[in-house]
């Protein structure tokens, strides 16, 4: 995985438009944030092989990044996204890593399903 590209990445999204796709999205800011002096709350939000079907994807801003899923009745979008890449299964594949390098945010797409 490395640095991700915005013209390289949202052109590889393209392949996945109008197609049924598994979708892997997860928010996490980790077990250490119930562990920290501050007492934040440890907070996360996943879902694994949700099937989805979007009519335009995109990738915006300048770093981090923001991908959009526009779907016929919502949207799906994951922000904060720094890192790519296509593995060798095809599956294209979003990370956001925070200051200290841990994972912040994920967003997968694969045609098809996820390991459970």
């Amino acid at each position: 995985m490395g640095p991700l590209h915005r013209a390289e990445a949202e052109a590889y999204l393209q392949r996945f438009v109008d197609k049924d796709v598994y979708l892997h999205l997860e928010t996490t800011n980790g077990a250490y944030a119930g562990n920290n002096p501050s007492g934040s709350m440890a907070v996360c939000a996943y879902i694994r092989n949700g099937r989805v079907r979007f009519e335009r994807g995109s990738v915006t801003g300048f770093g981090p990044y923001r991908v959009g899923l526009k779907m016929d009745q919502g949207w799906i979008y994951a922000e904060g996204l720094t890192d790519w890449e296509v593995d060798d299964e095809g599956r294209l594949l979003f990370a956001g890593h925070d200051g200290d390098g841990k994972l912040a945010i994920s967003l997968e797409l694969s045609f098809q399903p996820f390991e459970v």
